[in-house]
């Protein structure tokens, strides 16, 4: 039988398939007799499971991030569709299709990184194109930056997701710096292309997404910086000439400026055309991504809005079927 996704799943359906677990819960009733509680997702979006009469042992039996078959119905409650389960257990990643469970496919990323090394070899300054190659030739790095998601609750949450909300970032200052020639299209793009690469060691991603210790001690911000720094020099190593130190400058104020306001964690507010270029850019894509993801994955099936969400003040209205 072929695979529902969870955008596919309505009310009363019977479902016998494996999901990605996260954000399990052991939690007694009213009675005191224990229940499950775990978000059940794939490439599509996520639902949420119940498991009543659960245990200890059934609780210990696997960890968040693990691949589970799940067995139950779906139903609805209060106006969101639920995934009651009677059965839940592990299984290998060897038995799975892994193309199920990322929102980004394997071929997705190759084309991604393909249009990302365009992007920087197009650079016209010298200095930045060498720059760049410093770090589309570091293996390592490249590898986590494919890989790693762009935030763990928010925007582009999903492995994959950093390197798409960059070549997206970039494929906007391509189509809007002509409209804005007062702004340096070079700088630019290869701010867009550091501002978040401190994320592939914030973030945690081999199973669950979290946050490292150095990223919660740090921040993407500082650790980008450092590597920013590694990285010219070694660009002046290979290429035997000295990057102006007011390149650097502009490119270090676009990473820690970028976050735009200080409430935002931001040290410091966008003070160069590029840095607010920057800013509202990135805002914008952040944006666009984390709105689209509320309105597909919105539990609320039967009306027009989605549920009231208290960090954004507000609904949203996905419009009315048919």
């Amino acid at each position: 039988m072929s695979r529902r996704y969870v955008n596919q799943l309505g009310q009363q359906d019977i479902i016998d398939q494996v999901f990605v677990v996260a954000e399990k819960q052991l939690r007694p009733n009213r009675n005191g007799n224990l229940y499950l509680q775990v978000e059940l997702s794939d490439r599509t979006g996520r639902i949420a499971g119940r498991m009543w009469n659960a245990s200890e042992a059934i609780y210990k039996g696997f960890d968040n991030g693990d691949y589970v078959r799940v067995e139950g119905a779906t139903q609805l409650f209060q106006g969101t569709v639920q995934l009651i389960v009677t059965r839940l257990t592990k299984v290998s990643r060897n038995e799975v299709d892994v193309d199920d469970f990322a929102p980004l496919r394997a071929v997705e990323v190759d084309k991604l990184v393909i249009r990302l090394g365009e992007i920087l070899r197009s650079l016209t300054d010298p200095a930045l194109q060498t720059l760049a190659e410093c770090y589309l030739l570091d293996e390592a790095f490249m590898a986590k930056f494919t890989q790693a998601p762009a935030g763990v609750k928010n925007h582009h949450a999903y492995l994959g997701g950093l390197l798409e909300h960059v070549v997206n970032l970039m494929e906007v200052v391509l189509r809007i710096s002509p409209c804005y020639p007062q702004i340096d299209r070079n700088l630019l793009l290869m701010g867009t292309f550091l501002h978040d690469t401190g994320k592939v060691d914030e973030l945690c991603y081999e199973r669950e997404l979290s946050y490292s210790d150095e990223g919660q001690l740090i921040g993407h911000l500082v650790m980008a910086v450092g590597l920013l720094e590694s990285k010219v020099a070694e660009a002046e190593k290979l290429s035997g000439e000295t990057i102006p130190a007011e390149t650097v400058l502009r490119l270090k104020h676009m990473i820690v400026s970028h976050h735009g306001e200080y409430g935002y964690g931001s040290p410091k507010l966008p003070m160069t055309l590029e840095a607010v270029a920057l800013y509202c850019l990135d805002n914008l894509d952040a944006k666009v991504n984390a709105f689209q993801q509320l309105l597909r994955d919105d539990p609320n099936v039967d009306s027009p809005w989605t549920a009231f969400y208290p960090n954004l003040d507000r609904k949203l209205f996905k419009g009315k079927k048919g």
